[in-house]
């Protein structure tokens, strides 16, 4: 894959030591600045590699591994996909985006790791709920929620993905209950409930002194002025939106290889940097432009702010499992999905679509690797290996050739 040819790296790297004198910033962010800063450089040390056929030898820069890096994290993506694919069922596959209000996005920016744990918690419970109701589905669903709080133009705006397989289990676990096609819970019902659900549930953390209001929230520290913020929420229909089904696992793969292991940015994005001033690809997507491509230039101090909006609090999961698909009893839980679906047209349709799904899988793997076996530049047939790690400070040999920090 070629090299991008503006990385946010370089932005930080020339930029980030006067916006952090100018702007004090908590210890994570700080973090968070250094180690993209210093990716792919010298400071994380060198690995040497050797061709396993002609011995040629060259040496690499190590990497930060920081999970908001856009240049990391490739690696742990196609280990994850890897493991999704073995769970994935001959069923068609259902997107849903349920998406937190401005009003709330506001109290979730000083509150991150309460306002998430709530978004995921209440996201769950609704789904569960309304796929177990006999009014609607009557079966006990499985999926995945994946946590994004950025829009295409870097600001906050938090939400969950969730990639939903298009049934579950029958009451008592006998059959599987299948959805109709193309079409999975209707979106106002889950709307309200996950509306009524999570305002329930931050009153609740207000009232246990969970959240904190800094600065301009301040006034929300009173209990009534903090019901009277919250009670036009009730009111109003909160944005979840039904995106046109996968389709089956293929579509679910070329999903969640673009979108998984990564915050905010990608360097592709980044089409210009020059005298300060970033130039920033983004997707439009209100009618009627939906999708359209266009440009639009921030400060680099601009890029900075809104990038680390989106720092994720330490140890936060920002991928989590609910219903048939938690961890605890995932794979027992899948053998009997299969065992239900396993009618000899279920059988020869599973076939079909898993093998495709498989092949893809494989391909996103040996792509997404973050540094995976290649090719020797020299003898073009042998394999480069890495052999070694040589620590900061490490003096390379004469005449030894060492790639630029962003390769």
């Amino acid at each position: 894959m070629p090299r991008p040819a503006f990385e946010l790296a370089e932005i930080f790297r020339q930029h980030g030591p006067a916006y952090r004198h100018k702007h004090p910033l908590p210890y994570p962010q700080l973090r968070l600045m250094r180690a993209i800063e210093i990716c792919r450089s010298a400071e994380l040390g060198i690995h040497r590699e050797e061709c396993d056929r002609c011995h040629y030898q060259r040496f690499a820069y190590g990497s930060c591994r920081n999970r908001h890096c856009p240049k990391c994290q490739n690696s742990e993506r196609a280990r994850w996909l890897a493991g999704r694919q073995a769970e994935l069922l001959p069923v068609e596959y259902f997107h849903v985006v349920f998406t937190l209000p401005a009003a709330i996005a506001r109290l979730a920016l000083v509150n991150k790791r309460a306002v998430y744990s709530l978004l995921f918690r209440t996201v769950g419970e609704t789904l569960l709920t309304i796929g177990r109701d006999p009014q609607h589905l009557g079966a006990a669903l499985g999926f995945f929620a994946i946590l994004h709080s950025w829009g295409q133009n870097l600001l906050f705006h938090p939400h969950l993905h969730c990639v939903v397989p298009g049934g579950g289990f029958s009451p008592g676990r006998q059959r599987w209950i299948g959805c109709r096609a193309g079409f999975f819970l209707p979106v106002r019902v889950l709307s309200r409930l996950f509306r009524r659900l999570f305002l329930s549930a931050l009153d609740k953390a207000f009232q246990q002194g969970e959240l904190r209001f800094p600065g301009q929230l301040a006034a929300l520290t009173d209990p009534a002025a903090f019901a009277a913020y919250l009670a036009p929420l009730r009111e109003i229909e909160w944005v979840v939106y039904a995106k046109p089904p996968f389709g089956g696992p293929q579509k679910v793969l070329e999903y969640l290889g673009r979108y998984t292991h990564r915050v905010a940015l990608s360097n592709e994005r980044l089409k210009g940097f020059d005298q300060g001033q970033v130039r920033l690809q983004w997707k439009d997507y209100r009618c009627p432009h939906k999708h359209k491509l266009r440009m639009m230039t921030l400060a680099a101090e601009e890029l900075i702010r809104r990038f680390l909006l989106h720092e994720l609090p330490p140890g936060l999961q920002r991928i989590r499992y609910f219903g048939f698909l938690a961890n605890r009893g995932r794979r027992q839980n899948l053998a009997l999905c299969r065992q239900l679906l396993a009618a000899a047209a279920a059988e020869a349709a599973a076939a079909a679509e898993l093998l495709p799904a498989a092949e893809q899988c494989q391909a996103l793997a040996a792509t997404l690797a973050e540094r995976p076996p290649e090719r020797c530049p020299q003898c073009h047939r042998g394999h480069m290996i890495r052999l070694a790690f040589l620590p900061k400070g490490y003096a390379l040999p004469p005449g030894r050739w060492l790639p630029p920090p962003d390769t």
